[in-house]
């Protein structure tokens, strides 16, 4: 018989039947009602409902600005972050107190523009402000402006930077020094267990030495607590020349540093003093007495709301005390008042707009840029950085470079085409391929005349193994040297061979200090040897000469007089005293001209430290004692 199913008791597939999602047909159309929320009441009256949300967003403020530390400024793009904040914390109160229930976004925005009219209002008014600033300050309508901010002149390096003693050569790079730091630390076992060393050294002239300084800091929050009511007990120096650290301790600790927490932290201590500034990252610096202090540069907008970054002075903070006093002119000891960011995109604004903005993406006539990395050099008790010059279209090489004072922002800029620092470094490190050595960001030294990359060579254990130069414009000619003397004069002797320099610029300066003595010329001879012209000196109560002057070291020798009272300066022995200059204590006769304008004397040199009066016969006998010479 035939099998036969019956699907009639399962309702079938159709009208009534199985339903998808397992609903019969009877409930396919239904659908469950909405649960009404339920609805909230407003709190108190409309003025307690103003004074709750207006306490709620002023506890918010406090805590924010506590935390964050904005610069209430409208050129500080944090401050409007803060308003938009303050703004949003009303309104949601706002929200809240009220007991209002909206729909959707068009439903919560139609209540704040009727009951938080004035945040409304000012979050608008900000948009505008920040749209109308950006576009005042946009650099493709204001790249005359961006192209002006860094004053500039062109320089003569060899007439103008002078060459420098080897007791103002830093030979120690930031890694170098911060690991000479953190072993010196470590021999105090006083110290070592509870503060460690803040990594930021800054590089400054002290006494007239090349240092790098920093502050200590605490080892942990809690020994930060254990140590806070007596401060940091100390600083650091570097001597960038001896590689020499010393901790200075303090008599009274060092309460106010960027290590510090709550109210004594520095940049909280700066912002509740000065809540409008803008400030730049503070630096550590010592004055002359080696008093603790932060310099914490102005920083501010020249260009609409946002553009053009400068500095206009700065707040000193005595590390000690806390006191603090804003200097439009800072005193002459602080070193380090422009970061070299800021000096390094001014000059790239100038290289990139000063024939306007299209010509730095069109054409890019006369485009330059700065090169990657810079270092510092102390000029005349100032610290100066410098850093090179490229061409937009080539990175190979520099088409000069520029130094420029880090207190003053006086910037020049030297043209000098030659190598880039990388490609310096690369020639140094394949003079001593096999030692494995990593050259620092090179230097830039006057040698004999020649602008000159000098930079050390370290070890894989990151000590200074030797040193280099490298001549700028013939980057082929580098020589190394176990010391800064061994090295300079290998390279001067590499100039002469390669007729670069000559026989008198190839001999290397002494280190040693000067010595002087003081008579009256009673006779002088002179001669030319290999073209040069030299001068023989004799002083009254003396029968024989006994002073060499040459007039390729001292230019003004051929305008002394017999009668004149002069003061010579020299080094080393020999039979006779080679004068390495000579200054005019009292003339017999009228000066020449020449001489008056020169202000009657030749450059003193420095770190005299012996000196001698000779009246009458004493001369012969200072020379036979000091020099071995039996009478002239």
């Amino acid at each position: 018989m035939p099998f036969t199913f019956n699907f009639s008791n399962f309702g079938g597939f159709g009208q009534g039947g199985w339903q998808p999602g397992g609903q019969s047909g009877q409930d396919a159309g239904y659908s469950r009602p909405q649960r009404e929320r339920k609805p909230r009441k407003p709190i108190g009256t409309p003025l307690t409902r103003t004074l709750i949300n207006l306490a709620v967003t002023a506890v918010v403020g406090l805590v924010y600005f506590y935390v964050e530390l904005p610069a209430l400024n409208p050129h500080a793009e944090e401050f409007y972050v803060f308003v938009f904040l303050l703004c949003a914390v009303y309104c949601g109160c706002a929200v809240l107190t009220s007991g209002f229930q909206g729909t959707g976004a068009k439903g919560y925005l139609g209540f704040v523009k009727k009951q938080c009219t004035v945040p409304f209002f000012v979050v608008i008014a900000l948009i505008c402000a920040v749209a109308v600033g950006s576009i005042a300050s946009w650099v493709v309508l204001r790249a005359g402006a961006y192209s002006k901010l860094l004053p500039l002149t062109t320089g003569d390096f060899a007439s103008e930077v002078e060459e420098i003693r080897y007791n103002q050569i830093p030979m120690l790079d930031s890694d170098s020094a911060a690991r000479l730091g953190s072993r010196k630390l470590g021999e105090l076992a006083d110290m070592v267990s509870q503060f460690e060393i803040l990594p930021s050294y800054t590089q400054i002239n002290y006494q007239g030495r090349p240092v790098r300084v920093t502050s200590l800091a605490y080892g942990d929050l809690i020994k930060w607590f254990t140590n806070r009511s007596n401060g940091l007990p100390a600083y650091i120096i570097i001597d960038m020349v001896t590689q020499e650290a010393e901790v200075v301790r303090l008599d009274e600790g060092m309460k106010y540093t960027t290590a510090e927490h709550f109210s004594r932290n520095l940049n909280r201590h700066l912002r509740f003093r000065y809540p409008t500034m803008m400030f730049d990252e503070p630096v550590f610096e010592i004055d002359e007495e080696g008093t603790p202090y932060w310099v914490c540069p102005r920083v501010v907008k020249t260009i609409g709301l946002f553009g053009g970054t400068d500095i206009h002075g700065a707040v000193l903070v005595n590390a000690i005390t806390g006191e603090s006093q804003y200097y439009e002119d800072v005193p002459t000891w602080v070193d380090r008042l422009y970061s070299a960011n800021i000096i390094m995109e001014q000059y790239d604004y100038y290289g990139q707009f000063h024939n306007g903005f299209l010509n730095a993406y069109f054409g890019q006539r006369d485009v330059t840029l700065t090169t990657d990395g810079w270092n510092y050099i102390a000029i005349n008790d100032d610290v100066y950085m410098y850093t090179g010059v490229t061409s937009v279209t080539s990175d190979q090489s520099n088409i000069g470079f520029i130094l420029s004072n880090q207190r003053t922002k006086e910037t020049k800029f030297y043209p000098c085409a030659g190598a880039t620092e990388n490609s310096a470094r690369e020639s140094a490190q394949s003079q001593v391929q096999q030692m494995r050595y990593t050259a620092t960001f090179p230097l830039l030294l006057n040698i004999a005349d020649q602008p000159t990359y000098f930079m050390a060579l370290k070890g894989e254990d990151g000590l200074v193994k030797m040193y280099a130069m490298v001549n700028v414009q013939q980057y082929n000619i580098v020589e190394t040297g176990q010391t800064v003397g061994a090295c300079e004069k290998n390279y001067r002797q590499t100039l002469l061979d390669n007729g670069i320099i000559d026989r008198i610029d190839a001999e290397v300066p002494e280190e040693t200090d000067f010595q002087k003595m003081t008579g009256t010329i009673a006779e002088i001879r002179s001669a030319v040897i290999e073209g040069t012209s030299v001068y023989y000196l004799r002083f009254e109560g003396e029968d024989g000469f006994l002073v060499y002057a040459s007039a390729a070291t001292i230019p003004s020798a051929p305008l002394l007089n017999v009668g004149d009272s002069v003061t010579v300066y020299w080094t080393g022995s020999g039979q006779w005293i080679t004068a390495r200059s000579i200054v005019v204590e009292n003339r017999a006769v009228a000066a020449p001209p020449e001489a008056a304008a020169s202000g009657e004397e030749t450059s003193m040199p420095e770190g005299t430290d012996t000196e001698q009066t000779l009246p009458d016969n004493s001369l012969t006998e200072m020379a036979e004692n000091e020099l071995g010479v039996d009478g002239f």
